[in-house]
Order: structure tokens, then C-alpha cells, then sequence
């Protein structure tokens, strides 16, 4: 691994991988468990940006220490907001849209706490991987607000109502196993191995055709902010679309001549 050039205090940019193309995106607030304060997510936005416009990555995996991947957003800089602040002020949200508009694979590995914010931080992500201390919630009701950044919302869809409406309404928090037999965890591992199994996977991933995989994400994403029949009007107009690409026919004259793909990315 290749610890890439940054100016950020609280992100660190790790170029890794076989072929050293997944930026491994690391958390580092250790002295409040990766509290998600402006500071932390204006970097996190930035360093996001960058990889998403560098094509030598093709994946990202996101990731805080073995003890928390981010402990909620942090309490003490939210304490002071008024009503208007939240309002008015469109920078309050800003940088936690940027993770749900980028093109590219996003991997989480989540050890540790995950609560409020980084909960959500999490659902914001592709795949999420977990290690066997890893701990979910959104305990936002216990504090007298809601969740603000997408837990309300992507809870239900990613597991039903009755989990949605139990975590959200007591504040209870969640086992990686209970996270993974309710389906907002992929796959679980021992804490040590999971960054590792993570990498793993976005290997897997970036073998294939750029180009290709961001068409998988956008089409995938569709079943979640649309019908069923709406969504099976994207995906044949994204399947038709890959007709016109250069790795379409690269790859299926790969498979026929039984040989490695060489991809364009065009």
C-alpha cells in the first residue's frame, strides 16, 4: 500500500489493491472515535472528489480504526446550531451528498461503533462489509432529534419497515450479525481481516471494465428510487447503451478467444 499525497488532517488516502488502483479512504478523528464533524466531512468531500475524478482508481473502500468507524455525528458542534443554521445554511448538508453521487464502487469496512451519522455514513455506500465488533444505530431519538442524512429513509429499503421503525423509535443498536441477518451487512468478518477482505473484494471489482461497473451501480441504484417497472425501463436502456462501448465488444470477443479482457474504458 502507497499512502497518497494529502492535505487532510482527519482523512488518510492509501492507494492499494493488486493493482494498486482502490483508494483505501481511512477516517482518522481517533480522539472522538471519527466524530463526524465540518471538518472531517469537508475533507471526506474533497478526497472523495479527487478519487472520483482520478481514473488510476477504479474502487474505493471506506474505513475508520479497529474501535470506530465513526461514532455518530459530533454532538458538541451540533449543539450549537439553531433552526436557521440548519435551514438556511446548504454547507450543513453539502458534503455528506457528495459519497451518494459518486460513479465509482464504494466499499465500506466498518469496525467498531457505527451510530448516527456513521451509520448512515455507511448506508450511503455500495457494499458493506463488516467486522465482528462492529456495532450499528441510530440513537438520534434518545437525543431529541431524528436522523438527518438518510437513516429514516434507507433503513426501510434496505431492510423492511418494522426494522426501520424499531431502531429508529428506541435508539437500539445493532450486532454485525444482526446487521448482516437483517441485510444491511454483505458479509462479516474476524476485525483484523476485515480492511483486508475488503480490498479483496474491490479487487474483484476493479478487474473488470470501469466504464461497465459504474453502468452496474447506476442501474442497481435505480431499484431503489423507482418502481419496479420504472427500473426495468432503466436497465434496458442501460444494457442497450452498453452495445455502443468499446469494452462491450472487448469483452465478449475475450470470452469467445478464452483470454484476459483488455479494457478501454470507452
Amino acid at each position: 500500500m502507497v499512502e497518497a499525497s494529502s492535505s487532510s488532517e482527519m482523512i488518510t488516502l492509501t492507494r492499494t489493491g493488486a493493482a494498486e488502483n482502490v483508494a483505501l479512504i481511512t477516517l482518522n478523528r481517533p480522539t472522538a472515535l471519527n466524530a463526524l464533524c465540518r471538518q472531517l466531512m469537508q475533507e471526506l468531500s474533497e478526497t472523495l472528489l479527487k478519487v472520483e475524478h482520478d481514473s488510476t482508481y477504479n474502487v474505493i473502500v471506506l474505513t475508520g480504526s479497529e474501535k470506530a468507524f465513526a461514532a455518530g455525528a459530533d454532538i458538541k458542534e451540533m449543539a450549537k446550531l439553531e433552526f436557521a443554521d440548519v435551514f438556511q445554511k446548504d454547507d450543513f448538508f453539502a458534503n455528506w451528498d457528495t459519497l451518494s453521487h459518486i460513479t465509482k464502487p464504494v466499499i465500506a469496512a466498518v469496525n467498531g461503533f457505527a451510530l448516527g451519522g456513521g451509520t448512515e455514513l455507511a448506508l450511503m455506500c455500495d457494499i458493506v462489509y463488516a467486522g465482528e465488533n462492529a456495532v450499528f444505530g441510530q440513537p438520534e431519538v434518545s437525543i431529541g432529534t431524528i436522523p438527518g442524512l438518510g437513516g429514516t429513509q434507507r433503513w426501510p429499503r434496505f431492510t423492511n419497515k418494522s426494522i426501520a421503525m424499531e431502531i429508529c423509535l428506541t435508539g437500539d443498536r445493532l450486532s454485525a450479525q444482526d446487521a448482516k441477518e437483517v441485510g444491511l451487512v454483505s458479509k462479516v468478518f474476524p476485525t483484523q481481516q476485515l480492511i483486508a477482505e475488503a480490498v479483496i473484494l474491490a479487487d474483484r471489482i476493479a478487474k473488470n471494465s470501469p466504464l461497465i461497473v459504474k453502468t452496474v451501480k447506476k442501474s442497481v441504484n435505480s431499484a431503489y428510487e423507482t418502481s419496479l417497472n420504472q427500473g426495468l425501463e432503466v436497465e434496458k436502456h442501460l444494457f442497450q447503451s452498453t452495445f455502443a462501448t468499446n469494452d462491450r465488444r472487448e469483452g465478449m470477443a475475450a470470452f469467445s478467444e478464452k483470454r484476459a479482457a483488455k479494457w478501454s474504458g470507452n
